[in-house]
C-alpha cells in the first residue's frame, strides 16, 4: 500500500488512543514512536481475526492470554531478511570497513546488530569475521524486540531462500542440512554472538561500539523517533565508530549528532 495513503480504521479513534496508553502502562510497550497507520492496520487485522468489536475488548483478552500477547508482538514487527542482503554493502564491510576499524582497535571489535530479526544479519557478520580470521575477542550483540524472532535466531535454522546470496562452498562450510532439508548454522558461527531482547525506542544502550548495524528498522518509526534513535546510536558509538543503515534510509541531521559520512549509508562518529 502506498505510504502516502492514510489508513482509515473501522474502529473508534478515542478507544484506540486509550488502547495505546494501556499497552504502555500495562505491558511497558510504547508504540507512539511508530508510524501509526502501520501499527493500527496490523492491530485491526488481529482484532478482526479474533472477532473483537472494540479495542477495549481486545485489551481485555491480551491481559489474560500470554499467547495472544505474543501473537500481538510478533505481528507488529517485520521480519523479512536474508544472509548478505545487498551483497555489495557487505563486501564493503569486509574489504574496507572492518579493516579500517581494526586499525583503531586491533585487540577486537565490539559490534551490534540492532533489530537483528531472525538472525541472518548477525550470522552474516560472523561469517565475515570468520573469513577474516578475526580474534575471538571480537564480539557481536544481536538485539530485537520480538522474543519469537530472537528464538529463531538462536536456533539458526533457515529455508534455502534465506541463503540465496551464498555459494555452495559457503553453505557447506557454515551450515548443516537438517533432516527436513533446511539449513542450520554450525555452532562455531554462534560463539561470538550474544542475543538479547531490547526496545530500541525506550531501553538504554550500551556504549563503546565500533560498529552498529541498523538496517530497514527505522523506516517503521516516525521522524521524531528516528531522530532520537540516531542520537542514541551516535552516543553508543566510540569515537571513530561507524553506524551502518539501510539502503532506503538517510540521516539528514548527521552533523548535529556528531556523525560524518564515511561512505553511502555508513556514518562515522567524529573522533
Amino acid at each position: 500500500m502506498n505510504e502516502s495513503i492514510i489508513y482509515n480504521s473501522p474502529f473508534d479513534d478515542r478507544d484506540y488512543e486509550k488502547f495505546l496508553l494501556e499497552i504502555k502502562n500495562h505491558f511497558q510497550l510504547d508504540l507512539s514512536g511508530y508510524k501509526q497507520h502501520r501499527v493500527r492496520r496490523r492491530i485491526d487485522m488481529l482484532m478482526r481475526k479474533h472477532s473483537m468489536k472494540t479495542y477495549s475488548d481486545y485489551m481485555a483478552i491480551l491481559k489474560k492470554d500470554d499467547k495472544l500477547w505474543d501473537e500481538f508482538l510478533d505481528k507488529l514487527t517485520i521480519n523479512v531478511t536474508e544472509f548478505f542482503r545487498n551483497p555489495e554493502k557487505w563486501e564493503y564491510v569486509e574489504k574496507t570497513l572492518i579493516p579500517t576499524l581494526n586499525k583503531d582497535n586491533p585487540s577486537g571489535l565490539k559490534i551490534w546488530s540492532a533489530g537483528c530479526s531472525t538472525g541472518e544479519e548477525p550470522y552474516t557478520i560472523s561469517i565475515i569475521l570468520d573469513k577474516m580470521n578475526a580474534p575471538a575477542s571480537t564480539k557481536i550483540t544481536a538485539a530485537d524486540l520480538d522474543k519469537f524472532v530472537l528464538q529463531k535466531a538462536k536456533d539458526g535454522i533457515y529455508d534455502e531462500r534465506s541463503l540465496i546470496n551464498l555459494d555452495s562452498s559457503m553453505k557447506s562450510k557454515y551450515f548443516q542440512v537438517t533432516p527436513s532439508g533446511k539449513y542450520q548454522v554450525k555452532p562455531d558461527l554462534k560463539k561470538r554472538i550474544t542475543f538479547k531482547q531490547l526496545n530500541l525506542l525506550t531501553d538504554k544502550f550500551d556504549s563503546g561500539y565500533d560498529l552498529i548495524i541498523c538496517r530497514n528498522v527505522v523506516i517503521y518509526f516516525d521522524n521524531e523517533a528516528k531522530e532520537k534513535l540516531y542520537k542514541k546510536f551516535s552516543d553508543a558509538l566510540r569515537p571513530g565508530g561507524v553506524l551502518f543503515v539501510g539502503s532506503t534510509e538517510r540521516i539528514f541531521n548527521y552533523r548535529e549528532i556528531g556523525l560524518k559520512t564515511f561512505s553511502p549509508f555508513f556514518y562515522q562518529k567524529e573522533k
